[in-house]
């Protein structure tokens, strides 16, 4: 019979690419990974990883097994949800992930109530972008997830329950002496012989400006990119560039940075909470849903073009 510790560590194997990041993860000696993925060959009959210099990669038997592990594990987690669900939230765990701009403006608020309301769930916080969170989330890593979409780059919705929270939209960043930083509003043609900062190429914001400003009939000059909206905004107010900025990252904003409405609307993200459908949900998590669509629900009441 297949050892469910040993399934663990060939998941952290194949998410992490090596044995000593793996063994960093779980808190285990490097030899001792590699002792737990011999006996799992052993088991199987089957090599199950292939050692390069640079690392390791699963081989044909190592990919099966380790879909059939993330479902294994999975179903313990929910197993232990189902426990907690019992005690009534005095315990078990919350594991949730977000995008930067919601991890810095909706989470935080909900963070607070949550812990508030329910101060012997342990609740943990990651951080990436929607692609890779939607990934760890359907892999069982994850209880329940912040992301955004863009019309036209829907995620996967397979295995996963969305709730929409808010729409986010995007705004003209531009120097405060810029020509046009005087109209309260413009078109995205207006900037087309302007230098653009934009978020790193592979983004799903900068693709979508990207698409934006194709349908405005010009091809944007990237002069810069961050990751960071700070970045962006230093870089804009320095005038090397435009850029278009989600709301959400610009609750603070530099007062040598104009910030303006498009016209005739603006580029829209939805904000999506997600969590695992069927019995993968855990008990904290309806309860964490709840919280963040009342904070959704306060951020749009209060929300307002930034100057």
């Amino acid at each position: 019979m297949l050892n469910v510790v040993r399934l663990k560590v060939l998941k952290e194997v194949a998410y992490h690419g090596s044995f000593s990041a793996a063994a960093t993860a779980l808190s285990y000696t490097q030899s001792a990974v590699s002792q737990q993925i011999a006996t799992l060959e052993a088991e199987t009959g089957l090599a199950l990883v292939e050692r390069h210099p640079r690392g390791v990669s699963l081989t044909a038997a190592g990919h099966t097994l380790v879909g059939h592990a993330e479902g294994i594990l999975a179903r313990l987690d929910a197993a232990e949800a189902s426990l907690s669900a019992i005690a009534g939230l005095r315990g078990g765990r919350l594991r949730v992930a977000s995008f930067p701009t919601a991890g810095a403006t909706l989470m935080p608020l909900a963070i607070t109530e949550f812990r508030s309301s329910y101060p012997e769930v342990e609740l943990t916080l990651a951080e990436g972008e929607p692609e890779a969170i939607v990934a760890r989330l359907r892999a069982g890593e994850l209880d329940l997830a912040l992301l955004f979409e863009f019309a036209g780059e829907s995620l996967p919705a397979h295995d996963v329950t969305r709730t929409d929270l808010l729409e986010d939209p995007m705004y003209l960043a531009l120097p405060r002496a810029h020509p046009l930083a005087s109209k309260e509003r413009l078109r995205l043609a207006d900037l087309a012989n302007d230098a653009w900062v934009q978020t790193s190429s592979s983004s799903p914001c900068a693709r979508h400006v990207v698409r934006s400003c194709h349908a405005a009939g010009f091809e944007p000059n990237v002069a810069f990119e961050s990751d960071d909206y700070q970045t962006v905004q230093g870089l804009v107010a320095a005038g090397v560039g435009v850029a278009l900025i989600p709301e959400l990252a610009l609750s603070v904003v530099r007062e040598d940075v104009a910030i303006r409405a498009l016209s005739p609307s603006p580029p829209l993200r939805q904000v999506i909470a997600a969590t695992p459908a069927g019995a993968r949900l855990v008990p904290a998590a309806p309860a964490m849903l709840g919280i963040l669509e009342a904070a959704a629900r306060g951020y749009e009441r209060e929300r307002g073009r930034p100057a």
